[in-house]
C-alpha cells in the first residue's frame, strides 16, 4: 500500500533551450537522457506526461534556415515541419526503452471549452491507463495565440500550457526543466553570489520582482512565465519545481521529495 501511495502523476515540461544547442542544432544527448529517465519512471509505476517546446526551433534547424522566421505564416509552416521531426525523434528514443508515446496538440480553446476540455481529460486518462506517455505541445500550425511577433518574444509560452495541463490532468507535480537551477534572490547571470531559493509558498509581489527576462535566444519562456505557471499550480493545489534540464536524472530526487531546484508548494513542511 505504501508503494502505491508513493506513485505520482507528473507533468514534465522541457524547454527549447534544453533540447537545442546554442547553435540551433538538436541536442540528441538531452533528448535520449530525457526519454530514458521518463521511461524508467514509468516502469517504477509513476504516470508521466511530457510537455515539449521546440517545434519552431527544431523546424528551423530541419529546414536549415539561418534564423527563426518572423512572419506568422512562416512560423506556423516551420512549426509543422518541426513538430513532425520532434515526434519522430521522441518515438525513436522512447522506443529504445520500450515506451510508447502519443502526440497531443492543443489550442487554448481546447482547454477553455467545457466539452472539449472533458474529452481531452478523458483522452489523457485513457493514454495513462494504457501506460503511454502523452507528448503535448501548443498547436502552432493552426493557432496564433501563442506565437508572438513582438521583439522580445517570438515563440509560444509552454510554461503556462504545462501548468494548465497539470491542473486539467489533476497531476501531483509539475516539473519545469529549464536552463537555470531554479529561482534565485538575484539574477545569477549578473551576480555570482545570488542564492537559490529552495521553497516558495506563494507567488506574491516580492517573488515576482525576482523574475528577469528570457534566458536564451532559442527559448523565450523567462522566469516571469514560470512564476505565472507556479501561480496556476498553487491555486489548484499542484506542486511545481523549477530545475536545470541539463541533468534529467534530478527527476528521481524530485519525486522522492528531495530539495532540488525551487519547489512551489502550499504544503508547509
Amino acid at each position: 500500500m505504501a508503494e502505491e501511495q508513493n506513485k505520482k502523476r507528473v507533468v514534465v515540461k522541457v524547454g527549447t533551450s534544453t533540447l537545442v544547442h546554442p547553435s540551433g542544432a538538436l541536442n540528441f544527448h538531452r533528448m535520449e537522457m530525457l526519454s530514458r529517465t521518463l521511461s524508467d519512471l514509468m516502469g517504477m509505476g509513476h504516470e508521466m506526461i511530457l510537455v515539449s517546446s521546440g517545434a519552431i526551433g527544431i523546424g528551423t534547424g530541419k529546414l536549415r534556415l539561418p534564423e527563426r522566421p518572423k512572419q506568422l505564416r512562416l512560423k506556423q509552416a516551420v512549426a509543422a515541419v518541426g513538430q513532425c521531426e520532434m515526434m519522430h525523434l521522441y518515438d525513436k528514443f522512447f522506443g529504445e526503452y520500450g515506451q510508447t508515446v502519443a502526440q497531443i496538440l492543443l489550442t487554448r480553446d481546447d482547454v477553455d471549452d467545457p466539452h472539449r476540455s472533458e474529452n481531452l481529460r478523458n483522452t489523457f486518462e485513457a493514454l495513462l491507463e494504457m501506460r503511454a506517455i502523452p507528448v503535448v505541445n501548443e498547436n502552432d500550425s493552426v493557432s496564433f495565440a501563442e506565437i508572438e511577433t513582438g521583439k522580445s518574444k517570438v515563440f509560444g509560452d509552454n510554461d503556462t500550457l504545462s501548468a494548465v495541463v497539470a491542473v486539467l490532468c489533476q497531476a501531483d507535480l509539475l516539473v519545469l526543466l529549464s536552463d537555470i537551477d531554479g529561482l534565485y534572490d538575484q539574477d545569477p547571470h549578473v551576480n555570482p553570489a545570488a542564492k537559490l531559493i529552495p521553497v516558495v509558498y506563494a507567488v506574491d509581489d516580492s517573488i515576482r520582482r525576482l523574475a528577469g527576462g528570457s534566458g536564451t535566444c532559442w527559448g523565450t519562456g523567462g522566469m516571469s512565465t514560470k512564476l505565472d505557471a507556479a501561480a496556476i499550480c498553487l491555486n489548484s493545489g499542484v506542486d511545481m519545481v523549477i530545475t536545470n534540464g541539463a541533468d534529467t536524472e534530478r527527476l528521481y530526487q524530485i519525486l522522492n521529495n528531495h530539495s532540488v531546484g525551487t519547489r512551489f508548494t502550499t504544503k508547509q513542511s
